[in-house]
């Protein structure tokens, strides 16, 4: 084993999110899982913008959930609306301390203390088109697999998950 690796300890965290927001990722992870989705955080879209997480539902739809971790952190983030374009349903994603009022009605919201959530407002359903629908189905999958090798290589233990329970 070497000394240095290549690999962070966690290559999910760049240093960009905050330990509030990391939670608050935990939580809505959870949620999901439970609900039987698959979840990929931070996935960089075709725009060269990155979401928080990715959901892939059972049915093949896909939701994005951007987290918010502060009032200061939604009101600077103008990006938001662009991942309507490339998911099904959006939502945000906070924790209590963050009033639920300052996120938009049209949109969904999620609830998160870290340990679960629960998804307080539904998110309006928006078709994506057919070929966004592709690219972000190759670009889920690519990621997906890229991170497995990844794991592998560092000598991660990963179970296999590619059968479903229904």
């Amino acid at each position: 084993m070497p000394i240095v690796s290549p690999f962070s300890v966690n290559p999910l965290v760049d240093g960009r999110q905050s330990d509030r927001a990391m939670l608050v990722r935990r939580g809505v992870q959870r949620l999901l899982t439970e609900m039987g989705m698959h979840v990929l955080p931070e996935l960089c879209l075709a725009t060269g913008r990155r979401a928080d997480l990715v959901a892939l539902t059972r049915q093949g739809d896909i939701w994005i959930i951007e987290i918010k971790s502060s009032i200061e952190d939604f009101r600077v983030d103008r990006k938001w609306p662009e991942y309507r374009l490339h998911s099904d349903r959006f939502f945000f994603a906070t924790h209590p301390g963050v009033p639920s009022e300052i996120f938009p009605e049209e949109c969904g919201f999620i609830l998160s203390d870290g340990y679960g959530a629960e998804i307080m407002r539904d998110a309006p359903e928006h078709r994506m088109a057919a070929a966004t629908r592709k690219s972000l189905m190759l670009r889920l999958a690519r990621a997906g697999a890229a991170r497995l090798l990844a794991a592998e290589i560092a000598g991660v233990q990963i179970a296999a998950l590619d059968g479903e329970s229904e």
